[in-house]
């Protein structure tokens, strides 16, 4: 077993370490937008309405943001192997209890309870690439990861239509059974032991946290409904105020759960900041797009769907390659260019004719994918060097959070936008892109301040 004394593992135990964590990022992503694909088929087999449905959906991502902090925490007590390996376990039993769930009710207790698995995978994922990576390649291994996620994220609506056109729904959950048995074999034996501290979980700021997130989440996706917009405003203000005395609690802490300690340091707050601006953004962009292409330009399901993979596939090819770039130039000024380039990119699909040809818009989205695939590697870099290798739980909780709540604060801004604007999707779309255009160079502004290199 690897320790995590020196600078990293060894180049083979490193790979076999990083195709473990591949593995469980990878059903981690997948299993956050893979179900929303057979959500009516859900829905019918089980009886149960298509909005209640939705739940199946909205259970996982709740879990898996209320429980981020609380685990990198943990993690940091533990030692991020064991948090990750118990993660890993939980997602895998929880995943065969999601196939075998007779009932709505049940499905969505299984579902909370794999999002807490992938909440396990998740906040500690960075922290351990800063123990398995020396750091000259600390660069390359989070953008390793960015790949996954890209290459994940890309492939989810597919890989889902073609388990379903093959087997029933319950297969969407039961193929992780083999995947996770793998990933734990592998990163029992591979994962380095990390540094462990002697603070004390604290429960009632992990309750505060999940009572913050859980409401900020659920109240960002009531957005999208118009009949129950006001309960989502109480739930967003409800979010605010228990929020605000969470903050409270942890400014008199020597401990604290949420690393204010971290977001002190000006290149760490300006990374979360950056961070949550570039997922908003590019959220806007992956929600407005569709309803654009198919309600606007008349395009099928099935092209929409095709036309929207440039974007992916351009961060999957661009983040490995910006992952070496920040091993070897300034990160801050690499995130700040890529912001930058996602910004035109959003820009010019505002700018879209409305006979735009094929070529049109794939040259806009592939620009906007390597502005963003620009970004995220060199972003994740600082986010882990900032931290104190200490805390290096709490930075990688932060930014698998910064993530999540960007996501939602963009799906929000659609809803929102999509209402007030007469006309429906088709109206709103340029004025929604031009929303992402502005949280683009916001969060260029924000990279572009780093001024250190790491």
């Amino acid at each position: 077993m690897a320790s995590a004394g020196g600078d990293g593992l060894p180049a083979r135990a490193r790979g076999l370490a990083f195709f473990a964590m591949a593995l469980a990022m990878a059903m981690a992503v997948l299993d956050g937008a893979i179900v929303n694909v057979a959500l009516p088929v859900i829905a019918r087999d089980l009886g149960v309405p298509a909005s209640d449905a939705i739940f199946v959906v909205n259970a996982y991502q709740i879990a898996v943001t209320a429980a981020l902090l609380p685990l990198a925490t943990l993690g940091e007590s533990l030692g991020y192997r064991r948090v990750y390996l118990a993660g890993l376990a939980a997602f895998t039993a929880a995943s065969v209890a999601c196939a075998v769930a007779p009932d709505l009710p049940s499905l969505i207790a299984a579902r909370v309870a794999q999002g807490l698995g992938a909440a396990g995978i998740m906040s500690v994922n960075t922290a351990l690439v800063r123990f398995i990576y020396p750091q000259r390649l600390l660069g390359r291994g989070v953008g390793n990861v960015a790949l996954v996620v890209a290459v994940a994220s890309a492939a989810g609506p597919s890989l889902a239509a073609a388990i379903l056109s093959l087997a029933e729904w319950p297969w969407l959950f039961l193929v992780n059974l083999p995947v996770g048995l793998v990933a734990l074999a592998v990163g029992a034996r591979t994962l380095p032991h990390t540094p462990r501290s002697s603070r004390r979980f604290d429960l009632p700021s992990a309750g505060l946290n999940a009572l913050t997130f859980g409401l900020l989440i659920v109240g960002l996706d009531g957005l999208a409904d118009p009949g129950r917009r006001g309960l989502a405003l109480a739930e967003i203000a409800a979010a605010i105020l228990v929020g605000t005395v969470f903050i409270r609690s942890q400014i008199r802490l020597a401990q604290p759960l949420l690393p204010l300690d971290l977001l002190r340091i000006p290149a760490f707050a300006l990374s979360m900041m950056a961070s949550v601006c570039a997922f908003s953004a590019q959220m806007v962009a992956y929600v407005a797009l569709p309803f654009y292409f198919h309600d606007a330009i008349g395009l099928s399901v099935a092209h929409t769907g095709l036309l929207m993979t440039p974007w992916p596939l351009a961060i999957a090819v661009m983040a490995p390659l910006s992952g070496r770039l920040a091993d070897r130039y300034p990160p801050g000024l690499l995130g700040a260019l890529g912001l930058a380039l996602l910004a035109i990119g959003l820009a010019a699909l505002a700018l879209l004719p409305r006979e735009a040809t094929t070529l049109d818009i794939v040259w806009r989205l592939t620009l906007a994918g390597i502005g963003f695939g620009l970004f995220q590697s060199p972003n994740n870099k600082i986010i882990i060097l900032s931290a104190p290798r200490e805390r290096s739980g709490g930075a990688s909780g932060m930014q698998a959070s910064a993530r999540l709540v960007g996501q939602s604060l963009g799906a929000a801004l659609v809803a929102v936008a999509f209402g007030l604007v007469a006309g429906g999707p088709a109206a709103a779309f340029v004025p929604t892109l031009w929303c992402a255009v502005v949280l683009a160079l916001t969060g260029a502004v924000a990279s572009g301040l780093r001024r250190a290199r790491f």
